[in-house]
């Protein structure tokens, strides 16, 4: 008894006994949730299946492994490699995988993933630091492991060349035309159209109103004068727009196409990623070529115009700048204002207005009742505008929470696009087991990889606008207003930038300031005679 009670006791202790902790009993492990990357290179037929046999792999290869589950297929139909901003499913791929939707993606190979080194492994490297491996089938190369980063750099890098290696290409091809004076354009300028043979042919209605911009510039008329009055006539520039504004009056009046020549290589394209296109200035070689084509207009009338342009340029003053240009904005008409000097006094009025009385009843502003106004808006806000940001910002906060967690639309797209992937996904487990006609099979999966596309567009146009700037704006104001000064004697220009965004000048003498963050206070003003 007493040598049992040793053991038991002070014994036990001399011994240093250890006492084992049983590990926690295993959890099952969670299923990785798997996305896949798809890109073809082309719109063309081909390609188009090429795209949705991408889809269809994927979807059955994620379905056959028991840890996997599909988080998303994303895919980017008939759109350049070189740049990833020009890939909205893949932009899309990175916004969820940083949400934490996304632990592995798939990708066939690394001309897929990107064709520029330095973009493909700066997304590599930030999708790895939150979690998110990329495997590359073709070149076996899984990012989770250690050594698939340095792997991952070559075959970018030999992607990459080969994008350098076709762009040269096409510019080698588009000298070597140019040289030989076969290149003319690839638009034709306002005034003339393509023929089926891609020559320059006069298209005699536009050329009516390029003949008319070339007399009207002659006759006294300035850039701005011709731009309004063209705008009246309907007729659309190149870019599609029916509003003319001086600069695409300036083209015309300075383009040797209109006297018959052609002046090549205007711009070029940089050689190394990212492509960039620049406007020559002596950078690489031009080609000029006289008497290309047609010309609408004859060329003395295209020498005094050029002579006058530039001598309307050197004499042009310079104009002071002011924090109030593009600033001011007419309630009535929705014109800018200008700056205008009568006697001793500066004044603001409508362009409107200031071409033809008519057309817009706005008066004018002498510019002291505009900097008063602003005085009066800065007082106000530095001595009650903190509580109200302060309020405002807490108040967005609250909406902008409520918005993405209950959003009903949000929720209903949700359920769409599972409704979708899971038809999606039975379409391809019947087509396995020869229960679906093949090209009702193709036919089933194009119009459901369509409907899946707009719905998760849908998702994330709703989620970006949920995501406006003007929470973020408001802090940036609280913040800069805290650092101003109490009192303001005089107009100050920088801290007017930094508060106001626009003035709106209304009809009844009102000025209505719309600050950084879009928040609205007004002020009455005396104006003088219209």
């Amino acid at each position: 008894m007493s040598k049992q009670t040793k053991t038991n006791g002070s014994l036990a202790l001399e011994r240093n006994n250890v006492i084992v902790i049983e590990a926690a009993p295993k959890q099952e492990a969670e299923k990785l949730r798997v996305a896949a990357y798809c890109r073809v290179s082309s719109n063309s037929t081909d390609q188009l299946n090429s795209f949705m046999a991408q889809l269809n792999y994927y979807t059955a290869l994620i379905a056959s492994k028991e840890n996997w589950t599909l988080a998303d297929l994303y895919a980017d139909e008939g759109i350049t490699g070189t740049s990833a901003e020009k890939r909205p499913d893949f932009q899309r791929l990175l916004a969820d995988c940083r949400r934490g939707r996304v632990d592995k993606v798939l990708v066939k190979s690394v001309s897929r993933f990107a064709r520029n080194a330095r973009d493909c492994l700066t997304t590599i490297r930030e999708l790895k630091s939150i979690g998110v491996g990329v495997c590359f089938e073709e070149q076996h190369i899984d990012t989770s492991n250690m050594s698939g980063e340095l792997l991952t750099a070559v075959f970018a890098a030999m992607s990459q060349k080969e994008s350098q290696n076709i762009s040269s290409h096409m510019r080698w091809s588009y000298r070597r035309r140019m040289q030989s004076g076969q290149f003319i354009t690839c638009s034709a300028p306002f005034g003339y159209r393509l023929s089926k043979d891609r020559k320059l042919v006069i298209n005699e209605p536009e050329a009516e109103v390029v003949r008319m911009i070339f007399a009207q510039y002659l006759s006294g008329q300035s850039k701005d004068d011709i731009a309004e009055y063209v705008s009246t006539l309907g007729m659309q520039t190149r870019e599609g727009n029916t509003q003319w504004g001086h600069k695409a009056i300036s083209y015309i009046l300075s383009n040797e196409r209109y006297v018959g020549d052609s002046l090549l290589q205007k711009k070029y394209t940089t050689d190394t990623l990212p492509f960039k296109q620049m406007v020559n200035r002596g950078e690489k070689e031009q080609y000029f070529v006289p008497q290309s084509h047609p010309a609408i207009i004859d060329r003395e009338t295209f020498d005094a115009v050029a002579e006058l342009l530039g001598r309307r340029t050197f004499t042009m003053p310079q104009r002071e700048s002011s924090p109030l240009a593009m600033k001011v904005f007419c309630g009535i008409c929705g014109n800018s204002y200008r700056r205008a000097v009568c006697g001793q006094k500066t004044y603001w009025v409508c362009r409107q207005h200031y071409r033809d009385k008519d057309r817009c009843p706005s008066g004018r502003i002498p510019e002291e009742e505009i900097y008063a106004a602003f005085l009066r808006v800065y007082h106000k806000l530095r001595l009650h505008g903190g509580p109200i940001l302060k309020q405002m910002n807490a108040d967005l906060q609250s909406v902008r929470e409520r918005r993405m967690l209950w959003s009903l639309d949000i929720v209903s797209l949700n359920q769409k696009i599972a409704d979708l992937s899971d038809q999606d996904r039975m379409l391809a487990d019947m087509n396995k087991c020869g229960l679906v006609d093949p090209d009702i099979f193709i036919s089933q999966s194009n119009e459901l990889a369509r409907q899946l596309r707009a719905a998760k567009q849908k998702k994330e146009q709703l989620l970006a606008d949920g995501d406006d700037d003007t929470l973020p704006r408001t802090r940036e104001l609280l913040e800069t207003l805290e650092t101003l000064p109490e009192f303001l004697p005089a107009f100050d220009g920088e801290i007017f930038t930094d508060l106001v965004e626009r003035i709106t000048a209304e009809g009844d003498g009102t000025l209505r300031f719309r600050l950084k963050n879009g928040l609205e206070l007004t002020e009455t003003t005396e104006r003088s005679v219209r």
